[in-house]
């Protein structure tokens, strides 16, 4: 499931002022759109361009493996190189970049990610392109993962008052996930007209912008606190995680989004690639078939909006644990595009909707001093069983895709029975 992110905007209507009154009492400054303010837009600018370029990655490498290799159980286990350092460093992550500038933390990892994704797109126009080289850039994109994932949160806060976080994290959420729907097919169609190295080259050309765009940003001087009182980084990873066993709610929800993403991420992220290339032949196909989900999430994320409080946000969960069981049964049996892509928009729904209703749930129980461990916690949860999800997905896709899915869905829906009869997810409210 993705990570959760609030959407209420702040308004930009400004007050107008009385003629009535001799001389009106002054009240506090109205703050514009965070788009207004030049450092926020550009980089929100430059981080649509390189997320753009994203999906050029996304369809592309999954392409290049299945080609070298024709093998679900390779592609698995490249997927599965990469999930490893981003689950084991991503608490460590969390900790340290309040340690360190988010700014020069993004700018870091963006340039890395620039050239080696260019190196990689050489090798794959020159045609010596090997198997270990694809291994070796999903390592350091996890490890880079680890970092940029908790740097970029931490980065808005220092470009926008309090008061316009939300429409700040609006902004970039609903940007992304827009780009999530719109970017996958015309990348499946600049990888079948122009080649999988081309598709690669523009992404990495995209990373340039938000380097740009992170450049501009001035960098803010930090107070040196004293080694003495530097807060222990075991001791901050563990006040988390113990906030989180004392709450039985709490503890129930991380448990269930661990066994839930244990049980999907795996399948669909091999599963989708695989059936593209061997059911239907066409990366156009599998662009198209990451564009159902992503649409389906940005249309469950609006109609959450809409529904503030659902009367249960646990028995929420366990039904949409139940309609992706179903779904990936779906996808098991059926062999034809539209009943496939129509199953995958209403997943993309249902975890749209729950994530961010979840998402509203924890950051009001949540104390404020912990919330970011906690939300890092959960970010765990849900990428800390990946890569054995990824490896059990290649060997079973590799044997028989349908049969990935149906066992897969089977064990979802065996979770949300376990879920239903749990007290402590009956108590989300």
């Amino acid at each position: 499931m993705a990570t959760p992110v609030p959407a209420n905007p702040t308004s930009t209507s400004q007050p107008i002022a009385s003629v009535n009154s001799a001389r009106p009492m002054p009240g506090p400054a109205k703050l514009g759109h965070p788009l207004r303010i030049p450092h926020f837009r550009n980089l929100w600018i430059g981080s649509a361009i390189s997320l753009f370029g994203d999906q050029f990655y996304l369809v592309a490498l999954p392409w290049l493996v299945l080609q070298l290799t024709g093998s679900s159980l390779a592609l698995g286990t490249i997927l599965m190189t990469a999930a490893i350092p981003r689950a084991v460093l991503m608490l460590a992550g969390g900790a340290m970049i309040d340690r360190f500038s988010p700014r020069r933390v993004l700018m870091a990892t963006a340039s890395a990610r620039t050239v080696l994704v260019a190196a990689i797109a050489a090798l794959a126009w020159l045609n010596v392109i090997h198997l270990w080289h694809i291994y070796a850039l999903s390592l350091l994109f996890g490890v880079a993962d680890a970092f940029s994932f908790p740097a970029g949160p931490a980065l808005t806060p220092t470009l926008v008052a309090r008061e316009q976080l939300p429409a700040a994290s609006s902004a970039l959420a609903s940007m992304a996930h827009l780009i999530g729907m719109l970017g996958p097919a015309p990348a499946g169609l600049v990888v079948k007209a122009w080649g999988i190295a081309q598709a690669l080259f523009l992404d990495a050309i995209s990373f340039l912008f938000v380097i740009a765009a992170l450049w501009r940003i001035p960098e803010r001087a930090r107070a040196a606190a004293p080694a003495a009182k530097r807060p222990n980084m075991l001791h901050s990873i563990g006040e988390g995680l113990r906030y989180v066993v004392g709450d039985s709610a709490l503890r129930s929800l991380i448990m269930l989004v661990a066994a839930l993403n244990f049980c999907v991420s795996g399948p669909v992220s091999v599963g989708l690639a695989t059936m593209a290339k061997f059911r239907f032949a066409s990366a156009t196909a599998f662009g198209t078939l990451l564009s159902c989900f992503s649409g389906g999430a940005l249309a469950g994320m609006v109609l959450a909006g809409i529904v503030k409080r659902p009367p249960r946000r646990g028995l929420l969960l366990v039904g949409i644990s139940f309609l992706m069981g179903l779904g990936l049964l779906a996808l098991g049996l059926s062999y034809h595009m539209a009943p496939i892509a129509v199953t995958l928009a209403l997943m993309g729904v249902g975890a749209g909707f729950v994530n961010v209703q979840i998402s509203a749930w924890m950051q009001g129980r949540v104390d404020r001093q912990v919330l970011g461990r906690v939300m890092s916690v959960l970010m765990f949860s849900a990428v800390g069983l990946l890569p054995i999800s990824l490896l059990l997905a290649g060997l079973v896709a590799q044997a028989h895709l349908a049969a990935m899915f149906v066992a897969s869905g089977s064990l979802v829906l065996a979770v949300g029975t376990v879920a239903a009869l749990t007290s402590g997810v009956r108590r989300i409210e």
